[in-house]
């Protein structure tokens, strides 16, 4: 079928007399002010932060780092929203308490939390010299779930302009594409943002597929450092 600039159909061209023309599509108002919406992996953040700048436990401070990243992009942030697993007790008491610690913090400070328990299983590996070993393995489940059905539900809302994720999950990929949908149906300007730590070092250099990237580096990343150890 052709194509005009740009990609768009031609529906008119090489059609029947009788049918119709597709009607214009009205160009999307850019919104002069942005609201965005911060949506933090804390896992996702952290496990990414250990090879790009060394980091030995999740310092970074939710509230700066989301603050610092739309201030770069020029957009309001109006909420924060952290996501993240944490450890029962009983299988690992360090963690749990230290999740438990800064996510009173974050609540205290009006961060919007989602945690949910990690799931635990036995799962066999075998070592070099052939012998089998048996480990406890911990899983985090739901997370990037609730993270997609909360973006979404806001942009359905009307409630955001720009999702800032700070995660490299791929599987979010997917979210960008709702979103895409969502705008040329609604005739909305919407953006999806994909945030993350980068240097020389990093085990994952890419953003998620489909959005926009800001790469963090050391010196934005040491900026929002919590001033507070959990540990």
């Amino acid at each position: 079928m052709p194509k005009g600039p740009g990609g768009v159909l031609l529906l008119g061209l090489g059609m029947a007399p009788d049918t119709a023309p597709a009607p214009a599509q009205r160009s999307v108002i850019e919104p002069a002010d942005k609201r965005a919406f911060a949506f933090v992996d804390g896992q996702n953040l952290y496990r990414h932060a250990i090879p790009a700048f060394g980091v030995t436990h999740p310092n970074y401070d939710v509230l700066a780092l989301s603050r610092k990243v739309c201030e770069l992009g020029g957009w309001s942030l109006k909420q924060v929203r952290f996501y993240t697993g944490v450890p029962a007790p009983n299988e690992d008491p360090f963690w749990h308490n230290f999740w438990s610690k800064k996510l009173l913090t974050l609540k205290r400070q009006g961060v919007h939390v989602f945690s949910r328990r990690l799931r635990y299983r036995n799962r066999k590996i075998r070592l070099k010299d052939g012998t089998e070993h048996e480990i406890r393995v911990a899983e985090e489940k739901g997370i990037d779930v609730r993270i997609a059905l909360d973006i979404l539900r806001l942009a359905l809302n009307n409630d955001l302009d720009v999702a800032v994720v700070f995660s490299q999950d791929q599987d979010m990929s997917e979210v960008a594409d709702e979103l895409k949908q969502i705008s040329r149906r609604e005739n909305r300007w919407i953006k999806m943002v994909s945030a993350f730590p980068d240097s020389a070092t990093s085990s994952n250099r890419r953003g998620i597929n489909n959005t926009e990237w800001i790469r963090i580096d050391l010196a934005t990343y040491n900026e929002c450092v919590d001033p507070r150890d959990y540990r």
